[in-house]
């Protein structure tokens, strides 16, 4: 599923640089898609990224990428920008966000954001610690 980092987007300039490290990702912008995703009982960051890629890609069919993208659905690059609450971050599983996506080499960087609200209730059979509600926002680009 490609690569994954955590940075801040800071991270993003490369002014001055003409390395082959310095290239984009993705070169060829085909569109952007974003969505938010939460988890209200559980407090996990992974569920609400789940939740906020799918959102951002679940009403999405592009049946010309063999025609646009040379080399098809296996040259297909995603770069997913996630903005998760600090707090959440630490247990955020990059993996588990990766299967939302049927094809393409992901890169993933993760910036503050998100927010976490008063879900109201703590319910400790729903795996909830405290009454926080995370709620995770994405930005996914796709281009080759």
């Amino acid at each position: 599923y490609g690569y994954f980092q955590r940075t801040t987007m800071s991270s993003f300039s490369s002014a001055g640089n003409n390395d082959e490290s310095s290239k984009p990702h993705i070169e060829n912008v085909l569109f952007v898609e974003c969505g938010f995703g939460n988890d209200s009982h559980g407090q996990s960051s992974t569920k609400a990224a789940v939740r906020a890629c799918r959102n951002a890609i679940e009403f999405n069919s592009i049946p010309s990428i063999n025609r646009l993208v040379p080399g098809g659905y296996d040259a297909l690059k995603l770069d997913v920008l996630l903005a998760v609450p600090p707090k959440y971050q630490e247990n955020l599983d990059l993996d588990a966000v990766a299967q939302v996506f049927p094809y393409g080499d992901c890169k993933f960087t993760i910036q503050d954001g998100g927010m976490i609200a008063p879900s109201g209730i703590a319910i400790e059979r729903l795996g909830d610690t405290n009454e926080d509600m995370v709620v995770v926002c994405s930005s996914v680009t796709v281009g080759y």
